[in-house]
This record gives C-alpha cells, sequence and structure tokens, in this order.
C-alpha cells in the first residue's frame, strides 16, 4: 500500500478521535476511498492495525470512545460486512490483557447493535461471535461481562428455554456479584415465559440501582396481563413500601402509568386486576400514588365514582372496586387540611344521610348458617358485602361531624350496628374504632360495656303459657265479681229510694272495691295470653368473640395513666376471664388478648394473672401461646424484669433492669436453690427459640430482641443464641424472622459501648458452639469465619453512634483471644482466632493494656507451630511495638448494612481491604459504577482551569501511531 493511502486511514482515525468532527463525512470520505480499491486486503490490515491501538486501552476516554464509534459506524456503512476474515482475527477474545478482551466485547456489541433491523450476517460468524460471547459472559472482570452480555442481545431466543444466551442470562441475574452486570442483563433480556420470573425476582435485589431498573423493564416491556395477581400486588407493596426514594418514583411515575394506558386509563379496572378484596391497603397506597401526581383537584374527579344526587353510591351499582375508590379518594382530599375541604363536600353527603345509608346496607348483609358458609357462591356474595361494608364504615372518618345533630345520629347507628345479631364478625372491630374514635373521653366510652351487655344478654321473648284450668277459674271469679257488682248496684238504687242514705255510702264503696277487682282480674287474664320478656345470657362462640373484640378495641384506646375503670373490671371478671377456658381456641384467644390489653393499665392486675399467661405460652393452641407470649413480653417492656419477681423478695434500692440471668444460671450449676422466677421464665423464652412452631420462634426471638434493646435484660448467652439462630439454616425461609435478627444486629451494636461489651462476650460463645456443633446439626454448616468477621464489625469503635473515648471494645477481645489461643495452640480454631486479631482496632499507645497484650502474644508465637498463624501474630505484635506506623493491609473497613442475598446464605458484607496501591488503581478499572468515597470538599475551580485539567488527561492515540510509524 502506497504511503499516502497509509496516511488515508491514519488522518481518518486521528480526526475521529476528535468529537468536533463529523464522522459522517469521515466515513464517507473512506468508504470513497475504499470502494475505488481493487485489492482490500492492505485496506483492512491497515485498518485494524489504527484500530488495535484503541483495542489495548482499557479505561473510557473520550478519544478511545470516539474511535470505537467510528470504526463501527464504517463498518456498517456496507449492505455486507467488508472484512469477514479481519473480523475473525480481531475477535481475539481470550487475549490475556482484559483491555483488549473488553474491546473486543465492546466493538461487537456496537457492531450488532448498529446493524438494522433487517440486517443478515453469515450463519458461521453468527455462531462463532455466539461462542466467544457465551465464555466472555463469564470473564473475570465486571465491564468485559457486561459488553458480553449486552453484544449477545440481538443472539437470544426468548422463545426456546435451552436458549445459550437465556440460559446464560439468568445464570448472571441469579449469580453474578456484580450490581452493575445484573443490570446490564436486565436490559437486554427479553421478557419470556422463561424469563419473567427472574426479571421480577430482581425487583428484591439488594441494591437500589438493580431494583429500579427492573421495575422500569416491567414497566415497559411487561404487559399487565402477564403478572399473576400475587405478582402485581406484590410489585406494587414491595415497591411504594421501598427504602430508596427512587424505586418509589419509578413505581409512581412508569409502572402504575404503564399499567393504566394498558387498561385504557380505567382506573376501575386496574383495581379489579388487583383483586382488591385481599390487598386493599396495597390499592389505596397505589391510588395514593396516583393521586399524587394529578396537579389539580378537578383530575381527581374525573375518574371518581358515580354519585347520585344524595352523593352516594347507588346500592345496586355498590363493588369493591368503586367503594375502595371512593374511600381512597376522599382519605387523599382529607389529608389535604382545609385545601380539600370544599371538594371532599362534592363527594359525601351529610353525616345523618351516610349513617342512614351504612345502616340500611349492613342490615342487608346476610346472616349465614354453617349449611349456607358450605357453598362458596354464597359465600363469596357475603365475603364481597363485607369488604364493601368495611370501607363504608371506613368513610365514617372523612364525615364532618362536627354539626351535633349529624354526629349524634351517626353514634346512634354505629351504636345499632353492634348490637345487631347479624352485623358481621369482621366488622365489629372498626365499628368499635370509629365508634371510640368519635367520643371524647373514657367516660363516655364506657358507654360501650351497655352495649356488650345487650349483645351478651339480649332482650328475649319468653312464651310464659297458663294452663286452661286457670283460665277458666278466673273466667269464673271474673264472673262471680261482676255479678256481685249488679247486685250491688241494685241494692244501692233500693237504698236511695228508701232514703237508707247510711246503707246506700257502704253499698257505694263496696262497689268501687268490686269494680277494682274486676280490672286487675281482667288484666291478668289478659297477661296470661301475652308473651314475656327477659334478658338470656348467650355463651356461644360468635357472641363471645363480639364482646371480646368490643373489650379489646375500648381497652386499647383508654389512657393507660388513669388505670382499671370498675366497669372495666366488672367486665373482666364476668367476661374475659371465663372465656380465657372456653372451649372455642379463637375465643381463648382473644380473651388472652384483652388481659394482655388490660393488663398494660394495671400492675396490680399484671401481677395477678402473669401467672396465667405463662402457664398458657406453654400449654395451649400456637395461636394462643403466641399471644400470650406477645401480652407477656409487653408486660416486661412497660414494667421492668422485676415484675417477676416475688412479692416477698427484697427490692433493690435502684430496681436494676440489667441483668444476665442466663449467664448467672451457667456459671452456677452446683447451686442447690430453687431456680428465680427471673431464670425460669428466660430459659422458657430461651427454649421457645428452639421450637419447631416458626411463628413461635420468631415471636420469641422479636421479644427477646426488644427486651434487650430497650436494656431490660443484658445477657451475652441470648445474644449468642439470637446471632446463631440468624445464621442457622432452619431460619432461611423465615423472611421475617431474619430481616428482625439483621436489624437488631446492627442497631444494638451502634447503640452504646455497654452493648458492644455484650457482643464482645457473647464472641467467644457463639465461636465455641459452631465449632462443637456435631456434624448432624445445621449448625455446622454455618461459615465460623463470616460469623467472626460479623462480631468484630459489630464490635468497630466507629460502629458507635456516639464513639467511646476510654478503651475500646477492640482490646478486650484480643485479651480474649489470645487467652483462647493459649489455652489450645494445636487447636484448628486457632488459625480463624490469629486471623481475627489482624482485624482488630487496638490501640499503638503504651501503656499496660499494651504492654499486657505484647506478653499474650509473645507466648503465643512461642506456643503455636502454624506458619500462617506466627504471621498473623507477628503483623500485630509489629503493629503494637511501633514497628509500622501503619499495617501493610488496611484494616479501615465499613459496617455495611446486615442484608441477606437472594438466597438467604450471605449474611454481613464486608469492605475487602486493598493490597497494594497498584491493585486499588487496577480494581478501579472493574467497573464504572462503583462507590467511590466522597473526596474532601474543595474551592471549585474556573471553567477554564476545568478545561485545562480536562484536556491534560485525554487520551490522544496520535503520539501512539505517529511513535509505530516513525523508523
Amino acid at each position: 500500500m502506497t504511503a499516502e493511502n497509509e496516511l488515508e486511514i491514519k488522518e481518518a482515525f486521528q480526526r475521529a478521535q476528535k468529537a468536533h468532527n463529523n464522522k459522517a463525512k469521515l466515513v464517507a470520505s473512506l468508504k470513497n476511498r475504499y470502494v475505488k480499491l481493487e485489492d482490500k486486503s492492505e485496506f483492512h490490515e491497515e485498518f485494524l492495525r489504527c484500530l488495535k491501538y484503541a483495542m489495548i486501552i482499557y479505561t473510557r476516554e473520550p478519544a478511545v470512545e470516539n474511535v470505537i464509534d467510528f470504526a463501527v459506524k464504517f463498518a456498517v456503512s456496507f449492505e455486507t460486512p467488508i472484512c469477514r476474515e479481519g473480523f475473525s482475527q480481531h475477535t481475539s477474545h481470550g487475549a490475556s490483557s482484559h483491555a483488549v478482551r473488553f474491546r473486543v466485547c465492546q466493538l461487537v456489541n456496537k457492531l450488532l447493535g448498529s446493524l438494522s433491523e433487517s440486517a443478515q450476517i453469515d450463519d458461521d460468524l453468527c455462531e462463532r461471535i455466539h461462542e466467544v460471547m457465551l465464555i466472555r459472559v463469564t470473564d473475570k472482570y465486571p465491564n468485559v461481562r457486561i459488553q458480553a452480555a449486552l453484544a449477545m442481545a440481538r443472539l437470544q431466543d426468548p422463545s426456546n428455554e435451552h436458549c445459550p444466551t437465556i440460559k446464560a442470562y439468568i445464570l448472571l441475574l441469579d449469580n453474578d456479584s456484580n450490581p452493575e452486570v445484573r443490570r446490564a442483563v436486565l436490559s437486554c433480556i427479553a421478557p419470556s415465559a422463561f424469563t419473567l420470573p427472574k426479571i421480577y425476582k430482581r425487583t428484591r435485589d439488594v441494591k437500589e440501582k438493580v431494583r429500579k431498573l427492573a421495575y422500569q423493564v416491567l414497566a415497559e416491556k411487561v404487559h399487565i396481563r402477564a403478572l399473576t395477581i400475587a405478582q402485581r400486588v406484590s410489585l406494587l407493596h414491595q415497591g411504594l413500601n421501598d427504602s430508596a426514594d427512587s424505586v418509589k418514583d419509578v413505581v409512581k411515575t412508569d409502572l402504575l402509568p404503564a399499567w393504566l394506558q394498558l387498561l385504557q386509563g380505567d382506573v376501575l379496572q386496574l383495581l379489579h386486576r388487583l383483586d382488591v378484596e385481599n390487598c386493599a391497603e396495597t390499592a389505596v397506597s397505589a391510588l395514593h400514588a396516583l393521586f399524587s401526581m394529578m396537579t389539580t383537584f378537578d383530575e381527581l374527579l374525573q375518574n371518581g365514582p358515580q354519585l347520585d344526587e344524595r352523593k352516594l353510591i347507588p346500592v345496586d351499582s355498590l363493588s369493591c372496586e368503586n367503594v375502595l375508590y371512593w374511600r381512597a379518594l376522599c382519605e387523599f382530599i382529607k389529608s389535604k387540611g382545609a385545601e380539600g375541604e370544599e371538594l371532599l363536600e362534592r363527594l359525601l353527603p351529610e353525616p345523618a344521610i351516610f349513617a342512614e345509608y351504612l345502616y340500611s346496607y349492613l342490615k342487608s348483609v346476610p346472616l349465614m348458617s354453617e349449611e349456607e358458609k358450605a357453598d362458596m357462591t354464597q359465600l363469596e356474595l357475603v365475603m364481597t358485602k363485607e369488604f364493601i361494608g368495611q370501607q363504608l364504615i371506613l368513610l365514617v372518618g372523612c364525615l364532618d361531624t362536627s354539626e351535633e345533630g349529624g354526629r349524634k345520629r351517626v353514634l346512634a347507628v354505629l351504636q345499632e350496628m353492634l348490637v345487631l345479631p347479624n352485623t358481621p364478625l369482621s366488622l365489629i372491630g372498626q365499628l368499635v374504632q370509629k365508634l371510640v374514635g368519635m367520643l371524647q373521653d373514657d367516660q363516655q366510652r364506657i358507654q360501650i360495656a351497655e352495649i356488650i351487655s345487650d349483645v351478651r344478654e339480649p332482650i328475649v321473648s319468653v312464651d310464659d303459657t297458663v294452663d286452661e284450668n286457670e283460665k277458666r277459674k278466673k273466667q269464673v271469679r271474673l264472673a262471680e265479681v261482676k255479678v256481685r257488682i249488679v247486685e250491688s248496684k241494685q241494692a244501692l238504687e233500693e237504698c236511695i229510694s228508701c232514703q237508707d242514705f247510711g246503707r246506700a255510702a257502704e253499698l257505694k264503696d263496696s262497689i268501687s272495691q268490686l269494680e277494682e277487682l274486676r280490672a286487675k282480674i281482667s288484666l291478668e287474664a289478659s297477661q296470661a295470653d301475652h308473651i314475656k320478656e327477659q334478658r338470656v345470657e348467650k355463651n356461644d362462640p360468635e357472641t363471645l368473640l363480639k364482646c371480646l373484640t368490643m373489650c379489646a378495641e375500648v381497652i386499647k384506646r383508654m389512657n393507660i395513666n388513669r388505670g382499671i375503670c370498675p366497669t372495666m373490671n366488672a367486665l373482666i371478671e364476668s367476661l374475659i376471664l371465663p372465656s380465657v377456658s372456653n372451649a372455642n381456641p379463637t375465643v381463648r384467644n382473644m380473651a388472652v388478648v384483652c388481659v394482655g390489653t388490660a393488663a398494660l393499665h394495671s400492675r396490680d392486675l399484671a401481677n395477678t394473672h402473669l401467672v396465667l399467661l405463662l402457664q398458657i405460652t406453654q400449654l395451649d393452641e400456637p395461636k394462643v401461646r403466641i399471644s400470650a407470649l406477645r401480652a407477656l413480653i409487653d408486660q416486661l417492656l412497660l414494667n421492668g424484669i422485676n415484675i417477676l419477681q416475688d412479692k416477698s423478695t427484697p427490692q433493690p434500692s435502684q430496681a436494676p433492669d440489667l441483668l444476665d440471668s442466663i449467664d448467672g444460671q451457667a456459671t452456677q450449676p452446683s447451686e442447690e436453690d430453687e431456680e428465680s422466677p427471673v431464670q425460669s421464665v428466660l430459659k422458657m423464652l430461651s427454649e421457645f427459640l428452639d421450637s419447631e412452631i416458626s411463628e413461635l420462634r420468631t415471636e420469641t426471638a422479636e421479644g427477646l430482641a426488644k427486651l434487650m434493646y430497650c436494656g431490660r435484660i443484658v445477657s451475652a448467652k441470648l445474644f449468642s443464641r439470637l446471632v446463631l439462630l440468624w445464621y442457622n439454616p432452619v431460619t432461611e425461609d423465615d423472611q421475617r424472622l431474619r430481616h428482625c435478627l439483621g436489624v437488631f444486629l446492627q442497631l444494638y451494636a451502634r447503640e452504646s459501648r455497654a452493648h458492644q461489651e455484650c457482643v464482645e462476650q457473647s464472641f467467644l460463645l457463639s465461636m465455641r458452639t459452631l465449632f462443637n456443633a456435631p456434624v448432624t446439626s445445621p449448625l455446622s454448616e454455618i461459615d465460623t469465619s463470616n460469623v467472626a468477621e460479623l462480631f468484630v464489625e459489630l464490635t468497630r469503635p466507629s460502629a458507635l453512634i456516639q464513639p467511646a473515648a476510654i478503651q475500646v471494645v477492640h482490646e478486650s477481645l484480643a485479651v480474649r483471644l489470645c487467652n483462647e489461643i493459649l489455652r489450645d495452640a494445636s487447636a484448628p480454631e486457632v488459625r480463624l482466632y490469629c486471623k481475627t486479631l489482624g482485624c482488630l482496632e487496638i490501640s499503638t499507645e503504651p501503656g499496660p493494656a499494651n504492654n499486657e497484650l505484647q506478653q499474650l502474644l509473645t507466648e503465643i508465637l512461642q506456643a503455636v507451630k502454624d506458619k500462617y498463624c506466627i504471621r498473623a501474630v507477628e503483623k500485630v505484635l509489629s503493629q503494637l511495638q511501633g514497628c509500622r506506623s501503619a499495617p501493610t493491609e488496611a484494616q479501615d473497613t465499613v459496617l455495611a448494612a446486615l442484608d441477606h442475598n437472594a438466597s438467604g446464605q450471605k449474611k454481613v458484607t464486608v469492605a475487602k481491604a486493598a493490597k497494594k496501591s497498584c491493585k486499588m488503581k487496577e480494581s478501579s478499572d472493574e467497573s464504572d459504577e462503583e462507590n467511590v468515597p466522597d473526596a474532601p470538599p474543595v474551592m471549585r475551580p474556573s471553567r477554564c482551569a476545568k478545561t485545562a485539567a480536562l484536556t491534560k488527561t485525554k487520551q490522544d492515540l496520535t503520539a501512539l501511531m505517529n511513535k509505530e510509524a516513525s523508523p
């Protein structure tokens, strides 16, 4: 090739580096040169030679990116590939340089992405590219995997379950540790029946950016009908409650509008797709999100419910969707305060009108028998009516009850509905809540006790029939009295005619008495046929549940500082306590809830029934045991651990709440005295942690975590049990337990130095338990090094909210580790202990603690024989002796959020220390989106200074090309 031709290609590449040059003109000019050539092989060689200068640079320099884009545009400007042979030689994906592998994958990605929809490439070349990219998606470097994944976007076959690209994508989504790789796969994977579950799973990714992109992909590429109802509800529930605001915004601005657009903007149809009967609160949150994006109140009314002239939805038109929309819209407008009062008046009628509307609807809800409940169609209809009734009751909170007449009518209707026998049990709690909320104080709320009495002892008609003989006797007696009256009247007339006025007066009095007797007998005869009414006590489970539910709601909303009033005491004695021993477990459970709630209002009541609660936690059904356990935990949180002490036991002056009962029991096994109540209860709670009932185990762990965090209990043994329970593979599927303990461990250790001391004391307890666990135990599967890392991070002084100025916990932990190593220097766990010593933040300042630790380390060096242990100990010892100002390994790791990955295996994320500065530089180039520590604040440079600095840092390929071209 001539020098002129070489300059033409070189000049094109040199100009392509500059962003201001028109690449289309460069491509056209070079293409004209290429078309005129008869022998194109030399052009191919020179073109590839110039391109290789860009292929060896890993950093994303603007000049290099411009050259890559230019090469791609030139290649795709032809209808057929210009150089199949050269391209095949160029795809040296197996090069040792990660820069070359990265640029090769990037070039393939851009080439395939720039081809038109109708473009065709050779089958052999396509297969070759496919094979190469399948290898590169397993590359060591994340950026190489990203480009390889993007390059295969047009090579996937979503309809083929066995497509290699789809399998590779799924593998990366499930297992790749780099979030940017997962994001790249999400951006290019095609949704299908096989890939949709994997895309959906990424909405629960540990990284915010991955979750955000997953929601965007679902909004843009997936139809709402492709998702199950459970998936739709889960997406909205998790997205709208996500910890990251960016994810919430994507759900509000992308996912919900996309679903609405697919349903032609019909909000009620969207609610129908969510099955609002089973996810009412999630649907309300979604509606509030939609309302918040509307700029004017008129927009809110466009899709509003169709109200009649009374501002009510006709009963025949009521459905789960429109009544929920009505309720959500009213609640949203009411939350706007005075700004939305006028609009709220257009959506709701007067309180009295709404009260009658609610009363008439609830009266229409049928009371089903056991036989009718077996008919699923009838049962579903009744459940729908109950759901609509719930939403209407919740709408009571939006009414304007400031006017006395309307307020009294609403109160009367709520009371009447509570007494109605056909009011469903599911509505009782909400009715009581609204009633209690409208009553002003506790004295008025006690009126609900009268309602409870009317429900428990309703007035029942009794047909008191009388014997026929008795009726005949009364009739005969009545006839006799009438005859005597007639005779007396005749005698009276005779006396008057004879002017015997004395006798006449006597007869007149006699007639009056006979008239009274006749009236009395007539009344008795008439009442004999009438039905009498009297109160009859009902003890069926439905009635007891109604009464207990009302009791629980009233007690919850009473002032806890005023104690229990006599009326409530009477209810406790007559209704609640007898129901604790009821045969129906649901009744017992509600009775236990009432006892536990009432005990929070009165310490005397708590002391009286605490033993009962303890017995129930061990003997009843799981649901009832859990309710009793919650009541017990609430008592310990409110009144402290001393409530478990015997009344005869002398109380210390300070009444300490901090005890280590479990540890005290363990350190005194030879004590002959009986266990104290505190020890017995804590031992019982500790045994519950091993329960096969997952709900009981979770509730116990959550309760102990609350007690320890509030300072009611300080126990290294209990803390160790909670840590091991968190790691235990048995609890892998218990998400609530894992989440609760994960948050607790982090917050507890950060709260105070005293908490860190408890964590430090539990370290060796946990490690010994793991090392001594038998092979058949699930604890044998736990990674001990990961547990050690967790304890090191939890006890770091930098993890404290308020770092302590005194001796840090790591120094005492180091002494414990040294003593443990010296106990048996040949034990297999010594390696882990020595490694842990090197991760501790130990002060190098001279002092007694430093000298003691140096002496222990010297003894360890003499005792251990393992080379790894010797090196680790020597390193710590040299640091303490001041031989080096800083360790070779950076120990400044940050306590990361205690999250587990999708499989629930990884427990703690610890930032790895950089070994050398060159490795730090290399790792900084691995991913474009890595987290970089914030730089210290500096003065903002001028625009000219920034332009000059940017020019200096730009990569220019011209010098490299000229250097090689020169002899």
